[in-house]
């Protein structure tokens, strides 16, 4: 059987790194095995090769998804925190993760409180036009159509967002 993969998309800055910490704490915490893969730092690695474009926006997903296909079936639990900007990149997460245990979990945040919160100062830039290709800004984030949960972290505290997430994972459902 398949290893649990939950992908965890949203907008730049929405704290999709944060719950997957939150995340993969909790387990690890519970002596679990968990691997998390962040986009910022597959970027930075494995996938540094790559730009922004659409074409390089869909190969580095289907690397992520190639990776996270080999460890679900080799039993290891994988946390995947990457905005999925697109319809049609999440589309095919979801394609290419067909038949395993997949969640695909939609962190909600305002854009206005991403740019508020903005850590690295990359909406700042984009909005300057120091940057191109910045998801949200020039380039496009699509809320996504039938996520299996929604989480909204410009309402939610992070703790209180991973709590929800547990929930759900737990119960199949948010309800008590």
């Amino acid at each position: 059987m398949s290893a649990e993969i939950v992908w965890i998309m949203g907008r730049p800055a929405s704290g999709k790194t944060t719950l997957a910490s939150y995340y993969t704490q909790s387990l690890r915490g519970n002596k679990e095995v968990i691997l998390h893969l962040d986009g910022d730092v597959l970027r930075a690695g494995l996938n540094s090769d790559l730009g922004f474009c659409a074409k390089d926006r869909l190969e580095n997903i289907r690397r992520v998804c190639e990776l996270v296909r080999l460890l679900s079936l080799q039993g290891i639990k994988t946390v995947v925190s990457m905005i999925t900007p697109t319809h049609n990149i999440q589309d095919f997460v979801r394609q290419s993760l067909i038949g395993l245990r997949l969640h695909l979990v939609y962190l909600h945040c305002d854009v206005h409180e991403c740019i508020r919160r903005d850590p690295k100062g990359l909406y700042a830039r984009a909005l300057r036009g120091e940057i191109s290709d910045f998801t949200g800004v020039n380039a496009p984030f699509e809320e996504p159509i039938n996520p299996d949960l929604i989480l909204g972290s410009d309402s939610l505290a992070p703790d209180l967002c991973h709590k929800d997430l547990m929930r759900y994972l737990n119960c199949g459902s948010l309800k008590a």
